[in-house]
């Protein structure tokens, strides 16, 4: 094995730790909320030094790798769709750590008729999915995989363009739980946007294995 590929096979592996890390920031994000577990919050927000960290490292070794190698053909690829995964990884840390935040102020459980009314925990771990999904896609080299996320993106999508009829209609008959019905709002968009991070990484991936731009199409 090269240089050049013992440095791509570790760039990669970096990579999917990243991955992984993002993933138990979600899931404990998801597990607080559902259980109301405020400590599993505060666990995300102290985990996003270490997802920051972890992309700056990533991107100071496909600069090197450049700087060192010169790839080209599929090596060049996988490097400039690291580049740009990493980025999309670090801003799903940041979107959980976001959610962390919201539960974090609630002084009371999420109401479970709201979260009923709004699909909200079908939602969130149709999040958690995809980005699992994704992460699969990227360690087995599928593309056929990385497409599906595209159609599973939109179920996401359908659940935020209902969301504000549907948290109008709750607030409606609960006045009292408008604070929280706006946070759960608010939540959903950051999950919507987990959605289109994770679409952005299977063009990435499609880029990487078979060089065709998916961007804008």
């Amino acid at each position: 094995m090269t240089h050049l590929e013992n440095e791509l096979k570790k760039l990669k592996g970096d990579t999917i730790e990243m991955w992984k890390l993002v993933l138990t920031q979600l899931n404990k994000a998801f597990h607080s909320l559902k259980t109301f577990d405020k400590d599993f919050s505060r666990e995300v927000i102290s985990g996003e030094k270490r997802v920051n960290a972890m992309e700056l490292q990533i991107d100071r070794d496909c600069e090197n790798i450049f700087a060192l190698y010169n790839p080209v053909a599929v090596d060049l690829r996988l490097v400039l769709a690291t580049l740009k995964i990493n980025n999309n990884l670090e801003r799903i840390g940041d979107i959980a750590e976001g959610i962390a935040k919201f539960i974090i102020i609630e002084r009371e459980a999420f109401d479970q008729e709201l979260m009923k009314k709004t699909h909200f925990l079908e939602m969130f771990q149709a999040a958690i999915d995809i980005v699992n999904d994704v992460l699969i896609s990227f360690e087995n080299d599928d593309t056929k995989m990385a497409r599906s996320i595209f159609e599973k993106d939109e179920m996401l999508d359908d659940i935020n363009i209902e969301a504000n009829q549907n948290v109008s209609a709750y607030i409606k008959d609960h006045l009292d739980k408008t604070e929280q019905a706006l946070n759960i709002l608010s939540i959903i968009r950051k999950l919507e946007r987990v959605g289109d991070q994770s679409k952005n990484i299977a063009e990435e991936i499609i880029f990487y294995l078979e060089a065709k731009v998916l961007k804008h199409k």
